[in-house]
């Protein structure tokens, strides 16, 4: 999927592809102006939270240097059926921000189809599960206190400006279920300096990091956060791990009746597994086996699709083979004749794709693929959170 923001970050922190994403602080600007403002505003954000039912820690607010309580800025409203709805109290929000106070929402990429799809094409990228968290502050107001979060962050200035301090790792490749804690912050600072609209920075997990307002007077800061959870050796551990209950020698007892341990055998079964499942066969098993987050389905009697895209949490894999061409993705393994092929890798492009009452074949083969869940059809809504993103010829 070809996105202006993939292209606004490779370009803006010099990289050549994923690959650089966890190696090292980086820092850039993005030359395409129009971006930041199509990614979220201030006032779009305001209005995501309006709209949605939340509560906390999704949505925190912080002031004066503290964390707000949530039965300050959150109201639980009854309807005319009893149902307890926990939504934001706006005038609350308003008084919080401003008063110079600080406004995040969680995982905002489950509501705003914009972001969302920034996602997908950040994780189609990478290959690594993609969310996003917007931070918006008012005035001088503080932002969390110096700390490392265990998962890589690229944030974007949409709006204003805010400072920040960049430390390395005093642990390396620290986790959050850890054999140790890592409490003490490095002393080692590698950047500090005031990010503006348009500025990216690459912040590498373990790195110690804060950004505040304190100082910077009236205005008012607008970023994003997108957070990529790669794969460490621990989580390749953990699934053969599972994998392992499906032998019946890991199940039964450690030690025997008479107090011996056969060590060797089990031994030589994990190596037999971690043979059989190495880290490079674990990473696409587990890729081409994750289903989508969301998905739309299609009703027919509510009209004709019109456009339909694909909503794989990573780039399903094409693959001709004689007649035939497989597809595996979003924990699907499907076979199509390969005159379907061109089809195929239309709709799988992660780009719009507009059905016509001209091609039945590529409606009928898009109907079926919004039925094993790796399409979904496209509103006026989700539509346009692809306009102006993706490359033209993409429709």
């Amino acid at each position: 999927m070809e996105h202006r923001l993939v292209t606004g970050i490779e370009k803006a922190l010099g990289w050549g592809g994923p690959g650089f994403v966890g190696t090292a602080l980086a820092r850039g600007r993005l030359a395409d102006p129009d971006l930041i403002t199509r990614l979220m505003t201030p006032n779009r954000l305001l209005e995501t939270i309006r709209h949605r039912q939340l509560a906390n820690p999704q949505l925190r607010c912080y002031a004066e240097r503290d964390e707000v309580h949530p039965s300050l800025f959150l109201s639980t409203n009854v309807n005319r059926r009893r149902q307890a709805v926990s939504q934001a109290d706006m005038a609350a929000l308003g008084r919080i921000l401003n008063g110079g106070g600080t406004v995040v929402l969680d995982h905002v990429d489950s509501f705003d189809p914009t972001l969302e799809v920034a996602c997908r094409a950040l994780g189609w990228w990478s290959g690594e599960l993609t969310s996003a968290n917007a931070y918006l502050a008012v005035g001088d107001t503080d932002g969390f206190n110096l700390h490392w979060d265990d998962h890589d962050v690229i944030a974007v200035q949409l709006s204003g400006e805010k400072s920040w301090e960049v430390r390395g790792p005093s642990r390396p490749a620290p986790m959050y279920r850890d054999a140790e804690r890592n409490l003490t912050p490095s002393e080692e600072v590698l950047w500090e300096g005031t990010m503006q609209a348009g500025d990216i920075l690459h912040i590498p997990r373990g790195f110690w990091h804060t950004a505040t307002r304190i100082g910077s007077g009236d205005g008012h800061s607008l970023h994003v956060t997108f957070g990529l959870t790669k794969r460490t050796g621990v989580t390749w551990a953990n699934f053969l791990s599972d994998a392992a209950r499906a032998d019946e020698n890991f199940r039964t007892d450690l030690e025997r009746s008479d107090g011996t341990v056969d060590g060797d055998v089990l031994a030589a079964k994990l190596t037999g597994l971690a043979h059989e499942h190495d880290p490079k066969r674990y990473l696409a098993e587990l890729r081409a086996n994750t289903p989508p987050a969301r998905h739309m389905p299609h009703i027919p009697v509510f009209g004709p699709l019109e456009y339909v895209a694909a909503v794989t949490e990573f780039e399903p894999v094409i693959t001709p083979s004689g007649d035939t061409v497989q597809v595996v993705g979003g924990g699907r393994r499907l076979t199509f004749h390969g005159r379907a092929e061109p089809a195929v890798r239309n709709l799988l492009s992660g780009h719009p794709v507009h059905l016509t009452d001209d091609d039945q074949d590529l409606t009928t083969l898009a109907e079926h693929l919004i039925q094993e869940g790796l399409c979904a059809p496209l509103t006026v809504e989700s539509l346009s959170a692809y306009t102006g993103l993706v490359t033209p010829d993409s429709f």
